[in-house]
């Protein structure tokens, strides 16, 4: 019963909340859906920690889609072997991983340092960053420390193949019986993180600038120009 619950109903769940809380969020909620700038309050730690963040969790992403969502038969149709995709992901993810670390921790001390931030911050802005850093600081030492001491862990065919039988409603809850510990708790963590994203900043993960590029262009008048204007 506990490995239905944390490989079926616990995933169900988790997903349930943030389709309901991004539907409510949207519908009656939608000024609060962006994430607004801290820029005007600092700026040296912010243009720091927000790049090495942003890029990171990019790359992250993209490598989750390769080990999670891709199966391991296109890898070897397109010849690629274990061995260079693992050497690939500990390089890359490890690499990723340290980014997305590091950019958080940035702007965590930023938040508890810089007295403006701090207090315009809420409670669920401490929440994300430090829920991040979990699972991201797992997901780090999955990749740089256990792959490279204990032995580099084929999950593609456990948890990979777990992970897709959710979206066809068949969930191979077994396959995840003997996955190491280590990547039981950043599953689970990852998860409890998706969760919680309606009731974070997290939201504007699902804003596509897509008229980003074709919006007019904002102006803004220097303190000096508008002086002298005046006068």
């Amino acid at each position: 019963m506990t490995g239905i619950f944390w490989w079926v109903i616990f995933p169900y769940i988790t997903g349930l909340i943030m389709i309901i809380g991004l539907l409510y969020r949207y519908a009656f909620r939608q000024l609060t859906w962006a994430a607004p700038s801290t820029e005007f309050f600092e700026k040296k730690w912010l243009r720091i920690g927000s790049p090495l963040f942003h890029w990171g969790i990019i790359l992250a992403f993209i490598g989750h889609v390769m080990g999670m969502v891709i199966p391991m038969s296109f890898y070897q149709a397109i010849g690629v072997t274990d061995h260079m995709y693992h050497l690939g992901a500990i390089y890359g993810g490890g690499l990723a991983g340290l980014m997305v670390v590091a950019g958080l921790i940035i702007l965590l001390i930023r938040k508890m340092i810089i007295d403006p931030v701090r207090i315009h911050a809420t409670f669920a802005d401490f929440f994300t960053v430090i829920a991040l850093i979990v699972v991201s600081g797992i997901g780090t030492y999955m990749t740089i420390v256990y792959n490279t001491t204990v032995g580099a862990y084929e999950y593609r065919d456990t948890i990979g193949v777990w992970f897709r039988s959710l979206f066809v409603f068949q969930p191979q809850y077994e396959l995840m019986e003997n996955v190491p510990v280590i990547f039981k708790l950043h599953v689970i963590a990852a998860f409890g993180l998706i969760a919680s994203i309606p009731f974070t900043r997290l939201i504007h993960f699902y804003s596509i600038p897509v008229k980003y590029p074709t919006r007019a262009p904002q102006q803004y008048r220097s303190r000096t120009g508008y002086r002298n204007k005046s006068s």
